[in-house]
């Protein structure tokens, strides 16, 4: 039996501290080895306990969270989970800290939130196993200028779905894409507020426009649409003018938006002319809807494990016989623009 997850609470807040500990103490498989309320107090915590995971509060006194994290990744690289507030300075910090290097995020509960926290603990654990806790993430650099000029567009739609570790591998496979990039449609797992923040930075990172999906959106080439985080799921709709629609439904897979909800309406609707990518993730969402877009004829691509983050999503699907090519991340977004281009004899 595998000893529980040693986890260091970071909170300048007495309250915090308390509740995450409350919380993560109610696991038999994550043990709370100790408490600081800033960086100060952390650095020389690590040092004496060596924790296997750290919770870091954003925003704390002397030194923020983002600075700190920046030291840890450098020093003593290890497992960090980010907790922010739902604010869009929280969405933004917390976007940042994740490029860093930090290995997921948790957002800070709302007044009269029945689970506070309710994903923290299966996080932990994750981090704990992680076979990237020793590596810090690369920096991401801004993109310079549009890559594969001669790229010419077929007919295909595109649709990712990830997770943990999703941010920085979405970076580095979209970066990859031309201004003229297949519609594609992604469903990243991620609090509320913080997709639209993403969607703009994503924006900002590549060639082709990045925008959080709205109802009825029509799926252009050169565009890139992502799932807004809570209430409702992406799926794509009508065959002859394939549009986004966000659908009140309950969570799949314990998540809403769900990546086998946006990979069953793909397949549905474009079969053969879809491509489906699952990347880095906890749990198994998206492995079923990768599957049926595989039966429907779509082209489909798994990161492989050496890549991921978490090697959940990806390794499920590939166990059903989902994934058609399963590569490391830097080969992604080539493969799905070879994929998706358009044939000599004429666009697909």
């Amino acid at each position: 039996m595998a000893a529980p997850a040693r986890v260091l609470v970071v909170d300048d807040s007495p309250t915090m501290r308390g509740l995450i500990t409350a919380v993560l103490s109610q696991d038999p498989d994550v043990s709370v080895i100790g408490q600081a309320g800033d960086a100060m107090e952390a650095r020389a915590a690590i040092k004496q306990l060596n924790p296997d995971v750290v919770t870091l509060d954003i925003e704390m006194p002397n030194m923020n969270g983002l600075e700190f994290l920046e030291k840890i990744m450098k020093l003593r690289p290890m497992p960090v989970i980010m907790v922010s507030t739902m604010t869009h300075r929280g969405a933004e910090a917390t976007l940042a800290a994740l490029e860093i290097g930090a290995f997921d995020c948790v957002a800070k509960p709302q007044p009269g939130e029945p689970r506070p926290f309710g994903e923290l603990a299966e996080k932990v654990k994750a981090a704990a196993r992680s076979q990237h806790r020793h590596q810090s993430a690369p920096q991401v650099q801004p993109l310079a200028t549009a890559p594969a000029a001669d790229f010419r567009v077929g007919r295909k739609i595109v649709a990712i779905g990830s997770s943990t570790g999703g941010v920085e591998a979405l970076i580095a496979v979209l970066q990859k894409f031309p201004r003229n990039c297949p519609p594609t449609v992604i469903t990243q797992h991620m609090p509320p507020t913080f997709t639209k923040s993403f969607a703009e930075r994503l924006n900002r990172l590549c060639a082709p426009v990045v925008e959080e999906a709205t109802d009825g959106a029509r799926l252009e080439i050169g565009k890139i649409y992502l799932a807004p985080g809570g209430e409702r799921h992406l799926q794509v709709a009508n065959a002859s003018a394939p549009c986004c629609r966000l659908v009140e439904r309950a969570p799949v897979n314990g998540h809403r938006p769900s990546v086998d909800v946006l990979f069953d309406s793909v397949a549905e609707l474009a079969g053969r002319n879809a491509v489906g990518v699952i990347l880095t993730g906890m749990g198994r969402d998206g492995a079923s809807g990768l599957l049926k877009m595989r039966h429907a004829g779509a082209r489909t691509i798994g990161q492989n494990e050496k890549t991921c983050v978490v090697y959940g999503m990806p390794r499920v699907a590939y166990e059903l016989g989902a994934v058609e090519h399963q590569l490391p991340l830097t080969s992604i977004g080539e493969e799905i623009l070879k994929l998706t281009a358009a044939r000599k004899e004429g666009i697909e």
